[in-house]
């Protein structure tokens, strides 16, 4: 009996260490990752976004994989998905 309370006491401290990591590293990531994909999938005409690359932009189109942006009054690019920051509330 006593083996099996030292192999308990042994691995407890890796135990706690793998949870305070899960609640402090990779639930906020989830949690975040999770926020991202609801904000990309409610993007709608005429709202504001920041790409990645830090240009400011204005949904024109949102289609499958990409969304159609107007730059400024002449230029409209289409950009993938993936590259949307976040969304600018007015």
């Amino acid at each position: 009996m006593q083996g099996g309370g030292n192999v308990l006491t042994s691995l407890l401290p890796l135990i706690v260490l793998f949870g305070i990591f899960y609640f402090l590293v990779i639930r906020p990531q989830q949690k975040q990752a999770k926020a991202h994909k609801e904000m990309l999938a409610s993007l709608k005409k005429g709202d504001k976004i920041i790409t990645n690359g830090g240009l400011i932009c204005e949904v024109v189109k949102p289609e499958e994989d990409f969304i159609k942006v107007k730059l400024n009054d002449d230029t409209v690019v289409k950009i993938s998905r993936e590259f949307v920051a976040k969304k600018i509330d007015a």
